[in-house]
């Protein structure tokens, strides 16, 4: 404890826990999308900072460095989690009818023209990705929220997940086209670019 937290009297969880609390819920929240398993990941957050405050060189601000610690959580929680599902709870998420008879694709993503980042900074925009991510399978969501949004590589992805490359790019691939077709409907195609 340094000197102004024993002067107030704040032990560094409490203060973690007051100031960043909230912000780390709902970074929590927006990727397992279960209120309980979001505290869980915060708490556990804070349990692991405090086991490692010494090495906390604040070379970051504290948010950031609580930040970084509750993703390798939730990296963490994502692989048991995959991990524990039956193989056929991983691969039937509803996706039969992209495929046909043959096992090929059916559709393929169209190809987006414009520019992502301003899309991005729309607010209704945002508010219909979060909808249509939110209608994806947990587990797809999660995959293609670390790749795609936390910038995770598939080397990496792959390795923290214990899952092949084939089976990343195919998740993710079924990500691209259920968001596409959502955000058709709710976006492109429904008067809101």
């Amino acid at each position: 404890m340094n000197t102004a937290e024993r002067t107030n009297g704040t032990a560094p969880g409490v203060r973690w826990l007051e100031e960043h609390g909230d912000a780390l819920y709902r970074y929590a929240l927006a990727r397992v999308r279960d209120p309980d398993v979001a505290e869980d990941l915060v708490q556990e957050t804070l349990l692991a900072a405090l086991a490692a405050q010494r090495q906390f060189a604040g070379l970051s601000g504290e948010r950031t460095w609580l930040t970084g610690i509750l993703r390798h959580k939730l990296v963490d929680h994502l692989r048991k989690s995959l991990r524990q599902r039956p193989l056929t709870e991983v691969y039937d998420d509803g996706a039969v009818d992209l495929f046909d008879g043959h096992g090929t694709w059916r559709v393929s993503a169209a190809p987006f023209h414009g520019e992502p980042r301003q899309l991005l900074e729309r607010a209704e925009f945002r508010a219909a990705l979060a909808n249509c991510l939110s209608r994806l399978p947990r587990r797809i969501a999660q995959l293609f929220w670390l790749r795609e949004a936390e910038g995770m590589g598939t080397d990496e992805l792959c390795q923290e997940l214990n899952i092949s490359p084939t089976n990343a790019w195919a998740m993710l691939h079924r990500a691209r086209l259920r968001l596409r077709q959502c955000l058709g409907a709710k976006w492109f195609d429904g008067g809101g670019a």
